[in-house]
């Protein structure tokens, strides 16, 4: 059950380990959710690796998160005559709407509603951010840009404006055809790419209707300056450091990871830190001193989850790549230092019930020493309001619904089971002490907390909290009230 660690690792699916040895060995390695990355490969490529997923959890017995991730609308200029071309400082190159090849001074963008948003002084960013211009003039249909920062310009390179909120939708074709196959599918979460605006969620929550969660993906500068009300509709949050890198000073990164760690800790709902983490490991099977820094700093903050793209899809090294991240999360989260900042920086939760118990839940836990937390949940609060304590004591998520066991393995510290239903608070007593024997978390004579919802199988009713022996007997003889 990955006991030993509290941080979840996601790995992304792709040439390099799509067939079912190599997934099998990739979650025995470490890994809790896998992506399946829509923007390469076809839905029947997908499908494959999903059924060989879902294979797997039902040969191991565990479940298996599946998060698929939404490739977004993508800006791209048009194509060369004679490509590539070097841009140089201080030189004019012209974006427009004529579809004629380019050349050194300018090139088809077929984008009119783009071209009509930018102004004088907005930013145009190409390859990557590699190229960096200014619009010195807009003329609605086209614009002349100074070049600040020059470089090699080809066809269909990737352009960001990140001076802009963009009168694009977050999903295009392919996505709502993505998103629906997805959805069929069975993933358990749905990655939007390209938002903006928290409109931009709940369109995509209206499309999905409640067949899956929502992580948004942090990648644009107006995401990350409407923060809040973009958390206030997502299930989750992915800080994609790839674009949102390239559209904002790569100095700023650090602190916004931070502040949005934080942030997501504060709900409650699961953060994810993407893109490079082990970058190096694609082709090397020793990550750099910096990555090693890198992903041991996102963990020390108190992220969910930590990710790989590249690194586990294409790469030639994607098991040392999730034992790296394995044995990292292992080292962390032994530093008593780690237990210290995590808990300085735990903050109180709206007041209700359901936080009351879920803290209580944790203080039970540092005072009198149980084995685990056992939460009941039909529709993971319960587990989640634990998760977002961060205990010291591991969390067990029970549930009776194997959907909401797959969703939960995106959290931190859960340790998920579908588990019979229970009618009675008795029941449910005996149903954890078995599963935390079963998990090797705790013995015979142990104790452990258990919060449950009574009466059983109403969603948000958490509202007791018991201490109990691990020992039937006893919680026999204990609970006869009830």
């Amino acid at each position: 059950m990955n006991q030993s660690r509290n941080v979840k690792i996601v790995a992304t699916l792709g040439p390099s380990s799509s067939d079912r040895a190599m997934i099998r060995t990739l979650f025995e390695t470490g890994v809790d959710v896998f992506r399946l990355n829509m923007s390469h490969g076809t839905q029947e490529d997908q499908r494959d690796r999903y059924e060989l997923i879902r294979e797997i959890e039902h040969e191991l017995g565990r479940p298996i998160g599946v998060l698929a991730d939404l490739q977004g609308p993508k800006i791209r200029c048009g194509v060369f005559a004679d490509a590539p071309h070097e841009l140089t400082v201080g030189q004019a190159f012209r974006f427009d709407l004529d579809d004629t090849p380019g050349d050194a001074t300018r090139v088809h963008l077929p984008h009119p509603e783009i071209l009509g948003a930018l102004t004088k002084d907005s930013t145009i960013l190409v390859n990557d951010g590699k190229i960096k211009m200014k619009v010195r003039e807009a003329h609605g249909d086209a614009v002349v840009a100074e070049v600040l920062v020059g470089g090699e310009i080809s066809d269909r390179k990737g352009v960001n404006l990140p001076d802009v909120v963009l009168p694009v939708a977050a999903l295009s074709d392919k996505d709502r055809s993505d998103l629906e196959f997805a959805c069929d599918l069975g993933a358990d979460w749905i990655a939007l790419s390209f938002v903006q605006r928290a409109a931009d969620i709940e369109e995509a929550k209206a499309l999905i209707k409640g067949r899956a969660l929502v992580m948004t993906k942090v990648e644009k500068p107006a995401a990350v300056r409407d923060f809040p009300s973009i958390l206030a509709a997502s299930d989750g949050i992915m800080v994609a450091r790839g674009d949102l890198g390239v559209e904002m000073d790569l100095a700023d990164l650090p602190a916004i990871q931070k502040s949005l760690i934080r942030a997501c800790r504060d709900v409650g709902k699961p953060v994810v830190v993407a893109t490079q983490m082990l970058e190096s490991m694609i082709s090397s099977p020793v990550p750099t001193r910096a990555e090693i820094s890198d992903v041991a700093g996102a963990i020390y903050e108190g992220a969910d989850a930590v990710m790989l793209s590249a690194e586990s899809a294409a790469g030639d090294f994607p098991v040392e790549a999730v034992q790296t991240m394995a044995d990292v999360a292992m080292r962390v989260e032994a530093d008593p230092q780690y237990r210290e900042q995590i808990d300085a920086s735990r903050t109180a939760a709206k007041a209700s019930i359901a936080t009351a118990i879920t803290a209580a839940a944790r203080e039970v836990a540092e005072a009198v020493e149980v084995s685990a937390i056992c939460c009941f949940t039909h529709s993971g609060t319960t587990a989640r309001l634990a998760a977002r304590e961060r205990p010291n004591a591991p969390i067990i998520a029970l549930t009776p619904i194997r959907g909401t066991a797959r969703a939960l393995t995106m959290y931190w510290g859960l340790h998920c089971l579908v588990a019979e239903e229970v009618t009675r608070f008795k029941l449910a007593v005996v149903s954890a002490a078995r599963a935390a024997k079963a998990m090797g978390i705790a013995e015979e004579g142990d104790r452990i907390a258990v919060t449950a919802g009574v009466p059983f199988g109403r969603p948000g009713t958490t509202n007791i909290l018991r201490v109990a022996p691990v020992d039937e007997q006893a919680i026999y003889e204990g609970e006869n009230n009830y």
